[in-house]
């Protein structure tokens, strides 16, 4: 087999996926016998333009990866909503027990919240309407299953991907590739075979850009398949797209004609937010790819805050461990200097801490919630927040 240029498990559990600065720090501090307790804390300062909040997420790999070492952590749930300059991480622990990781906790984390803060976008402009991850041809075949977990938790109602679906435990979603349809020379054809042998439960969703207009293809395939056509597939190419949302109507209208009202229609190719709120009144679904697997990632650094128990920070950072607490009432937010009182916010309601202990001496202190589940909980969260 040929070599594929990927870190394995046991690389990334080995420290070999670091940026050799720390390298180099480690083994100067082992010359030194210098071996400090240290607080370290993760924050984003920023977000990309036009945005002011985001979702948290990558934070069951970083268990896994610091799980049994001599480290506790504390950090925000996975799939919680967070804000510029708030702690979402501490890490505690001797410093050379865990500096060799930054590098992996970082791109575990930034990654990770920037699919699962886009899919969060997505599935909140798209609102009722399906919104599935079709991106895994944009990205490395190594990291799909983790880009698409990221975009199922941030809200996107399914994945394309085979092993995604495995690890999410949902079924993966999919339509028909242009390629059967070429084989076969139509699209009437290759979905009558499609029909035949799929078995039943797998929806016939046919994909009908390939040769013909748009609404004549639509056309014949529902007359071939009839009730058992749940759905029709637009991939139309950019160079013939002219007005998008006018072909999407002139299709919706000769299918609801023909007494097809039944058939949903399913949008995919290059789409992004922009596109949705022009196509939500006559789309069913969307297939979304690039934007999702190219998804900003989020800024986080990671820096110590505390050396031996002393406040300490580089410039620009807050030295000192952090409480961020948030109202239960109102909402309101605020960053304190580590406390374990329970305050009152100023309308009166009670503040809660949302940095949980998440690790302690490398053992887990909380469960770790289910993809579904943290799904959940941001689809609630966002339904409030303004994009």
């Amino acid at each position: 087999m040929g070599k594929f240029f990927i870190a394995t498990s046991e690389e990334i559990a080995k420290g070999e996926i670091t940026d050799v600065y720390f390298q180099r720090a480690l083994a100067v501090l082992q010359k030194r016998n210098l071996n400090p307790h240290v607080r370290m804390e993760v924050v984003a300062k920023g977000f990309a333009p036009g945005r002011n909040w985001s979702i948290f997420a990558g934070l069951e790999e970083v268990v896994s990866l610091l799980e049994k070492l001599p480290v506790s952590v504390r950090a925000l749930e996975e799939g919680s909503v967070f804000y510029p300059n708030e702690p979402v991480m501490e890490i505690e622990g001797n410093y050379t027990d865990f500096c060799i990781y930054e590098t992996s906790i970082l791109g575990m984390l930034c990654q990770a919240s920037g699919v699962a803060t886009k899919g969060a976008r997505l599935k909140k402009l798209a609102g009722e309407r399906i919104v599935a991850s079709f991106g895994a041809r944009r990205m490395h075949p190594a990291i799909a299953p983790m880009i698409e977990r990221s975009a199922f938790i941030g809200g996107c109602d399914g994945v394309s991907v085979v092993k995604s679906g495995e690890i999410l435990r949902i079924d993966p979603v999919g339509t028909v590739p242009h390629s059967l349809i070429l084989i076969f020379g139509s699209t009437a054809e290759a979905m009558k075979a499609y029909d035949e042998v799929m078995e039943e439960g797998i929806p016939r969703v046919a994909i009908i850009d390939t040769f013909l207009d748009e609404k004549f293809e639509s056309i014949n395939v529902a007359s071939v398949l009839g009730k058992r056509l749940s759905g029709i597939r637009l991939d139309t190419p950019s160079s013939r797209r002219g007005n998008f949302k006018g072909i999407i109507e002139e299709v919706r209208w000769e299918l609801n004609l023909r007494g097809y009202k039944h058939v949903k229609i399913f949008v995919s190719g290059g789409l992004d937010e922009p596109d949705l709120p022009v196509l939500n009144p006559v789309v069913d679904a969307y297939g979304i790819g690039t934007a999702l697997s190219n998804a900003p990632v989020i800024d986080f650094s990671m820096d110590i805050i505390e050396i031996d128990g002393k406040p300490v920070s580089k410039r620009g950072k807050l030295s000192g461990r952090k409480s961020l607490l948030v109202c239960k009432v109102c909402g309101n937010r605020k960053i304190l200097p580590f406390t374990e009182e329970h305050l009152k916010c100023d309308c009166g309601g009670g503040m809660e801490e949302k940095l949980l202990n998440v690790l302690e001496k490398g053992k887990i202190k909380i469960p770790l919630p289910s993809p579904a589940e943290i799904r959940k909980k941001v689809l609630s969260a966002t339904k409030r927040l303004e994009i």
